[in-house]
């Protein structure tokens, strides 16, 4: 075996073992009955119309997504990048724990920490988030490795990092704001008076461009996107419910945490890193006067972890080590134990009916109608899809096929029209829906004279429009959030629909009704 394999391995099979643990939990966690998200749907869905930006989401999700459709688009890849992605996570957090000193009391301290927590279930997902999280640690580590080193290769990387975090999710910006923040208040604001320092951030700047352009050329989208979530979803949270949510997200390494918060700004070794104290609480104060969704500061915590770890190594005496990391392994497995079955989902609808009031009591069944429902929303949203799209498949099967170039098949929302593009892909014509992406993505062909229909029937003026129309099914698995969505057969449309359906989603078009 060759001597460095033979080095690598010493020094890092804990980090391959733990990363190895993670995968394997990231699947076997997760119960067979569960299809994917509805985001997830339409995150693949982007991979076929490939641009420098999207109403839903910034670009790269749409590589992630058309890597994904090549290798086959199975469940499993889908769910293979939130785990590598959670995986790299790990990674970046161990070699920031590494650069800071950190001995394996410390590694092992972090790698449980980020093993068994919240982003177990974020993990699960194929959603901006996983890369998010990942990202925001690459970032740190950066900025660590260049204070250490004062390595100008660094802050080039940095640059990357950062555009490539833009790209992903726009929410790095209030990490870069409160970074410079830290740098500002910190010795650690010399880093302004490089030269280096700014070509990196004009590199990063001409990277993002593209992206910038695009939004230019759609009136910016992501700022009419904010301000819809703003009004309709932000505005229901508070200061101080996000400052809770933040303690119970992480509640298992709050411990360490808190450490890290009191190493970054007494102890002397952190001195020239105390910029990362600032920085993290400059950001969380940002995105709590925000009102912010509690899963947006994730990225924070496993740089803060990182120095917590290391901290915790450095002044906890020798004879206590071993007991240390005892208790933090026991405590995190206990917690962890007690919590897996809520956080994710690998129980069945059917026992989680028998354990009901378990959910009950955490107000897990509550969905945002502020009722009460057999599964959690989330569960309840990766369910059902199947059986839409057979039938939804079904339906147009029964057109005419010399019919079908005037056929289109229209659905209410993102995640219907997701879910039928992607069990229908290679077997049907692309569904579309007068919402988010799928707006820019009809273009008027041909004719319009028949309609598949997933979702409600319009108003009587548009019924009028056709020869006919029958309920051809629809969802009846009970547990769906989509129950009872109806799946219709239009046939023989009025010559004045196919200007009503266009002219209507012109409309959307300079509306931007993302929602």
């Amino acid at each position: 075996m060759n001597s460095n394999f033979r080095l690598f391995l010493k020094n890092y099979w804990i980090l391959l073992a733990v990363i190895a643990a993670k995968f394997v939990l990231q699947y076997v966690l997760v119960n067979p009955y569960y299809e994917l998200h509805r985001d997830e749907f339409l995150h693949l869905d982007l991979a076929k119309h490939l641009a420098f930006g999207f109403i839903s989401v910034p670009p790269l999700t749409s590589v992630f997504s058309k890597i994904i459709l090549l290798l086959g688009g199975s469940i499993f890849w889908v769910r293979f990048f939130p785990a590598l992605f959670g995986a790299l996570t790990i990674m970046f957090a161990w070699l920031i724990t590494e650069t800071l000193g950190g001995r394996t009391l410390s590694k092992i301290i972090l790698s449980l920490a980020l093993l068994f927590s919240v982003l177990l279930r974020l993990n699960i997902l194929f959603q901006p988030n996983s890369f998010d999280i990942m990202i925001w640690t690459a970032i740190f580590w950066c900025l660590v490795n260049y204070v250490k080193t004062e390595n100008e290769k660094w802050l080039w990387l940095l640059a990357l990092c950062v555009s490539l975090g833009m790209y992903n999710k726009y929410s790095v910006a209030f990490m870069v704001a409160g970074l410079f923040a830290g740098l500002l208040l910190t010795e650690q604001r010399k880093i302004f008076l490089k030269p280096i320092f700014w070509k990196a951030a004009a590199l990063a700047l001409i990277l993002f461009l593209p992206n910038i352009v695009w939004q230019v050329m759609h009136d910016f989208p992501v700022l009419n996107h904010m301000r819809v979530l703003k009004e309709t979803q932000l505005d229901n949270n508070s200061v101080a419910g996000f400052l809770q949510s933040q303690v119970k997200i992480f509640a298992g390494s709050l411990p360490v945490v808190i450490t890290a918060l009191i190493g970054l700004f007494s102890y002397r070794e952190f001195r020239s890193y105390r910029f990362a104290g600032i920085a993290f609480l400059v950001t969380m104060l940002i995105f709590a006067v925000f009102k912010s969704k509690d899963y947006y500061a994730l990225g924070l915590f496993p740089p803060v972890i990182a120095f917590g770890a290391v901290y915790l190594g450095n002044i906890t005496k020798r004879r206590l080590k071993y007991s240390l990391v005892s208790a933090f392994v026991i405590f995190n497995l206990i917690l962890f134990a007690s919590i897996f079955r809520l956080l994710m989902p690998v129980m069945s609808p059917e026992q989680i009916l028998r354990n009901s009031e378990m959910f009950e009591k955490m107000g897990m069944l509550r969905w945002e109608d502020g009722k009460n429902h057999p599964l959690p929303q989330d569960f309840a949203d990766m369910t059902g899809w199947k059986e839409m799209a057979d039938k939804a498949y079904e339906a147009y099967m029964m057109v005419p096929g010399n019919e079908l170039e005037n056929t289109i098949v229209h659905c209410d929302n993102y995640g219907q029209t997701g879910a039928v593009n992607y069990y229908n892909r290679g077997r049907m014509k692309e569904a579309f829906a007068l919402t988010t992406d799928y707006i820019y993505w009809i273009t008027e062909v041909k004719p319009i004279k028949n309609v598949i229909l997933v979702g409600d029937l319009p108003e009587p003026e548009i019924l009028k429009l056709f020869r006919e129309y029958r309920q051809t099914g629809k969802v009846e698995n009970t547990y769906s959030r989509e129950y009872g969505t109806g799946i219709y057969l239009f046939t023989g449309a009025d010559s004045s629909f196919t200007k009503l359906y266009y002219g209507l989603a012109e409309k959307r078009k300079r509306e931007l009704d993302i929602f």
